[in-house]
């Protein structure tokens, strides 16, 4: 009968049940080795997953990788670059947790601070300006833009920000009609093409691919950027980084801050080979390096500062809202933290940055 069989199946039971338990316990005991939660070394990351996009106004982050300038400062700390062609897809990485730190825009900075409830910092500037709206050579007041196609690089990035403003701020509209501006997000390549097919009318783009229009594909400047800035600077690229890794790994961030600093000073002091280097990096990532007068055109469209600007992101956050990726203006308070930054600054002899009180709780009140 089957109860007669059941009190020699409690032992075995037993057994089986307290091998299971321990297993368990030794599981969450020992994590893998691989586990980045857990510091090295008084706050040394065993790897660093750091973004980056294939554009001209990632040049900091491309001379750092091809330089070997990353790897040196992070030592014994692995760094695995990861590129992105737009803000939106490095967010969800970073947010997603599978990357640790990028290169991106102002745009997409802002909306990660705001979809994660402030579990992002931006540590640095890395790029100003380098953004321009090219357009078909007939097309020469804003008002001609009605029932045209202008092309950016993703919904909710840097530039299709600033379109979507810029248009609203000339009485125009984003949409379908005849009387509206079309906005085709589509990946920078996909857009030289497009402008070459007649497919799209322009496109609101970063370096280098304003300048690929305009000098392989006959676009004309109709607006550049700059021209909206106070003194024409404002934050194309900054460095963001999760809030978890800042607070249990600042020396890993530290020497990425150094390794930062050393390649802005390396284009700084030596134009010619810092667009050498970044040409490189652009031909193993793309697959095809860029004509000289488009790179040269690139580089004098941009300034490479590790100053994030800060004063002008209260402004940005407006944009965003005012753009509709953000239903609100964000409150930036705490989205900064340069003490690291300055600390690597003071160490080579350079003047601090402002954090422009966003540094602090309260401080986009």
């Amino acid at each position: 009968m089957p109860r007669l069989r059941t009190p020699a199946l409690i032992p075995a039971v037993i057994t089986a049940v307290i091998a299971l338990l321990t297993a368990t316990a030794c599981s969450r005991a020992e994590p893998a080795p691989t586990d980045n939660a857990a510091p090295v070394n008084g706050g040394k990351a065993t790897e660093l997953r750091l973004g980056y996009f294939p554009n001209v106004t990632h040049a900091p982050a491309i001379i750092g990788v091809e330089q070997g300038l990353f790897k040196a400062e992070l030592g014994g700390t692995t760094l695995t670059p990861q590129t992105f062609n737009a803000g939106g897809d490095a967010v969800n990485a970073l947010l997603g947790g599978s990357l640790d730190a990028t290169y991106i825009g102002s745009g997409p900075a802002i909306n990660a601070f705001a979809k994660s409830d402030g579990q992002v910092r931006v540590i640095a500037g890395a790029t100003a300006g380098g953004a321009q709206l090219v357009v078909k050579p007939d097309i020469t007041d804003p008002q001609q833009l009605k029932g045209k196609t202008i092309a950016t690089p993703q919904l909710g990035n840097t530039q299709d920000i600033a379109l979507k403003v810029w248009l609203k701020k000339n009485g125009l509209t984003a949409g379908d009609g005849p009387q509206d501006v079309k906005i085709a997000n589509l990946d920078n390549p996909r857009t030289l093409d497009a402008f070459r097919q007649g497919s799209v009318d322009g496109g609101w783009l970063p370096e280098p691919w304003s300048s690929q229009l305009v000098l392989n594909a006959g676009a004309k400047v109709l607006l550049d950027e700059r021209s909206l800035w106070p003194n024409g600077r404002f934050p194309t690229t900054v460095l963001l980084v999760r809030a978890d890794f800042l607070q249990k790994y600042p020396e890993t961030v530290r020497e990425l801050l150094r390794a930062h600093i050393k390649a802005i000073d390396l284009a700084q002091t030596d134009p010619a080979q810092a667009k050498t280097i970044v040409n490189q990096g652009l031909q193993k990532l793309t697959g095809s390096a860029l004509p000289g007068p488009v790179i040269d055109r690139a580089f004098e469209n941009i300034t490479l500062d590790p100053d994030p600007l800060a004063s002008t992101f209260p402004h940005l956050a407006q944009d965003s809202a005012t753009a509709g990726i953000t239903e609100k203006p964000t409150d930036l308070a705490g989205f900064l933290d340069v003490a690291p930054l300055n600390a690597e600054l003071q160490a080579a002899g350079k003047p601090p940055v402002d954090a422009a009180g966003l540094d602090k709780p309260g401080g986009n009140s």
